[in-house]
């Protein structure tokens, strides 16, 4: 499955964006965040699963895929910026936003700052904590390595770390790709990436604050963000749907990639969703 791939350049400096953007441009709209260290080709199951019906706009956040960048310093909050800032160029006022892990860190701080620019909010494999101390300290000592081992070795072991066992099988040839881009990431841009994931505020006090429909889903054996995290947030979110998906360690969108669309479809459908989209004349279950 492959995508024309789009770009664009947003201020300030005239950065360059890539995206996928396929469907029809009226249909509701559903803009996907991708985790660290991986780029938009993440989400292609789930483009190619939703694009009959809608608007699906997949990008890579500055520094990854083909998106380029010249910030000496990075932050979660900024790359919140870019978001808003891609939607602005392309002239897309409110979407549905579904990010995992880092792309989930993106969605919370956007969804924060600009309310108003949501429709649905769809959280996987991520969190509302900041590090702890222990995670920074190890976050810390990755960027030692990458600097002294370079990103082939920190490519095998992110790899290894985020995906169940089982997924070494049945999407053996994707994690094999992944890899391989992955090792291709400058170093100073993982690095960079690193120290905002290690320096991002919590979200946690922000949740019962936020009144759109809420999604969560986390892969049963995610052992980076639990499923005690996404139960976490579901408690604080009222009314948000939790769903705990089988057979998938980190990256679930790809390790039980049929439960996953599954459940976003089924999620989409429902009256809250749906009802904000009354008035567009397409069939969107």
């Amino acid at each position: 499955m492959r995508y024309l791939e789009n770009t664009i350049r947003i201020t300030p400096n005239k950065i360059k964006i890539s995206f996928y953007d396929e469907g029809p441009k009226d249909a509701p709209a559903i803009i996907f965040i991708h985790g660290f260290p991986f780029n938009k080709s993440m989400w292609v199951r789930q483009m190619e699963e939703l694009k009959t019906n809608y608007r699906v706009i997949a990008y890579d956040i500055r520094g990854y895929g083909h998106s380029d960048d010249r910030s000496q310093e990075t932050s979660i909050d900024l790359f919140a910026s870019d978001l808003i800032l891609i939607m602005d160029t392309i002239r897309l006022d409110k979407a549905i936003l579904c990010g995992l892990s880092m792309g989930g860190y993106i969605a919370l701080s956007a969804i924060s700052k600009y309310p108003g620019r949501f429709d649905a909010l769809v959280l996987c494999d991520t969190s509302c904590m900041a590090d702890t101390p222990e995670t920074k300290a190890k976050r810390m000592l990755t960027i030692a390595s990458i600097k002294k081992n370079g990103t082939v070795e920190y490519a095998e072991e992110v790899i290894n770390n985020l995906f169940a066992p089982e997924a070494f099988t049945t999407i053996e040839t994707e994690i094999a790709v992944m890899k391989e881009e992955i090792a291709g990431i400058p170093q100073s841009t993982l690095c960079k990436t690193l120290f905002a994931l290690a320096g991002r505020k919590e979200t946690c006090n922000r949740l019962s604050g936020i009144k759109v429909p809420v999604l969560i889903m986390v892969g049963s054996e995610d052992k980076v963000t639990p499923v005690a995290s996404a139960k976490y947030m579901h408690d604080k979110v009222k009314g948000s749907v939790l769903v705990v998906l089988e057979h998938a360690g980190h990256i679930s969108n790809m390790e039980n990639h049929t439960e996953f669309n599954n459940q976003l479809q089924k999620f989409l459908s429902l009256s809250p969703v749906k009802s904000k989209y009354a008035d567009r004349q397409i069939n969107i279950n």
